[in-house]
């Protein structure tokens, strides 16, 4: 799949060639996890709405939950201002965090709300 060139042309990509794809859960709001994403990978989100990333460890796109079952269902995708991460509006099926837990932010608080 190609991405359309009016997105492609947005996008202000890092040096690899990937954009920051933050997944945010549809009934919460919580964040769930922050991914990369290519070209292709935003793309073929696009047109399947199924979460697809680029790991750079492995040098290859995935789809969330391809293996694990863990999987994210897209209902909305967003640049931001800068054209530099897109927010994916998801239903999180399982654990999205790839250490079993439900948010890749549920470890390590470094500050907590004022009371």
């Amino acid at each position: 799949m190609t991405l359309d060139d009016a997105i492609a042309r947005r996008l202000k990509r890092n040096a690899d060639g990937l954009v920051a794809a933050v997944a945010q859960e549809r009934g919460t709001g919580q964040v769930l996890m922050v991914a990369w994403m290519d070209d292709d990978a935003l793309a073929q989100t696009l047109a399947t709405r199924k979460a697809t990333y680029f790991s750079r460890s492995r040098g290859q796109q995935w789809v969330k939950g391809e293996t694990s079952g863990h999987t994210q269902y897209v209902h909305s995708v967003r640049l931001d201002c800068d054209g530099d991460t897109v927010l994916l509006e998801v239903d999180q099926v399982g654990a999205a965090c790839h250490t079993g837990e439900h948010t890749c932010f549920d470890a390590d608080q470094l500050l907590t709300p004022e009371t």
